[in-house]
């Protein structure tokens, strides 16, 4: 398992994406199998590098290679519960771009992997574990909804410039997308807000790892402001369709620019 590196799944997963991509032009059946085949090993391969290495979360690294993890999860199976949808070639491109992030950060040092096994959240593990746990589920939710907003789009222009029905990118109906982006954001906020309370504890118990003036807590809390207004603008003021997306599309820019920023004490 040491021998797997990032590498061998980012490869396996390119492989998956440039099969998806053949798809489109060769509609055959045995390409869209190969896509999976080639998905589902970079999966394999991503899980026993978790297992083995077991990158910790707190660290842009290890949280991008989690998400991306799920992401992959989420990708085959769309995949097979929608065998007739063009699923990889919005869901692969995110995942390598993903598990690109965590690379330019790189994994942490050995020095610093000792710090963090010595003092994290100590003596708070399990409100760390909860506020880690909480968070990592709501960046995944705004994933999936990002996902869906950038089919919808797509699906929507189509649907303007009367594409060919049958040819290209098959989708989901917009009625779909938009259910789709919609649970995404309304399961995604209660679990961000929790997460938050929980960052909140730590900090007002006094935990070395999470202050109130790091850019990361801060760069949360204008997340949370920009979920809230999206969640307003969606049931107070009745937003949908395309506005909708655009909105939860600014939402996970804000996501990616809060993931890129570290804590104060060191940490994602």
């Amino acid at each position: 398992m040491d021998r797997v590196t990032v590498f061998c799944f980012m490869a396996s997963y390119g492989l998956a994406l440039a099969l998806e991509l053949l798809h489109l032009w060769f509609a055959k059946a045995a390409l869209r199998a190969l896509a999976l085949v080639a998905g589902a090993a970079g999966l394999v391969a991503q899980t026993l590098y978790l297992y083995s290495h077991q990158p910790p979360l707190i660290f842009q690294f290890g949280w991008m290679l989690f998400v991306a993890w799920i992401l992959a999860v989420f990708y085959l199976s769309g995949s097979i519960h929608y065998r007739r949808v063009s699923w990889g070639v919005f869901v692969l491109p995110l995942i390598l771009g993903l598990l690109g992030i965590g690379l330019l950060f790189g994994p942490p040092d050995p020095d610093e992997r000792g710090l963090f096994a010595g003092n994290a959240y100590q003596p708070h593990q399990l409100w760390g574990q909860v506020h880690t746990l909480l968070l990592l589920l709501a960046t995944v939710g705004l994933c999936i909804a990002f996902l869906a907003s950038m089919m919808y789009l797509f699906q929507a222009h189509r649907l303007r410039t009367k594409a060919l029905p049958g040819q290209g990118l098959r989708l989901l109906s917009l009625e779909r997308l938009e259910a789709m982006n919609r649970r995404a954001v309304f399961l995604s906020f209660p679990l961000l807000t929790a997460g938050m309370v929980a960052g909140v504890v730590l900090i007002v118990r006094g935990s070395e790892t999470v202050r109130w003036a790091d850019p990361r807590v801060l760069g949360t809390f204008i997340l949370w402001g920009v979920f809230a207004l999206l969640l307003y603008l969606r049931f107070g003021r009745h937003l949908r369709g395309r506005q909708l997306a655009l909105m939860t599309i600014v939402a996970f820019a804000m996501l990616l620019a809060c993931l890129t920023v570290s804590h104060a004490g060191g940490t994602p």
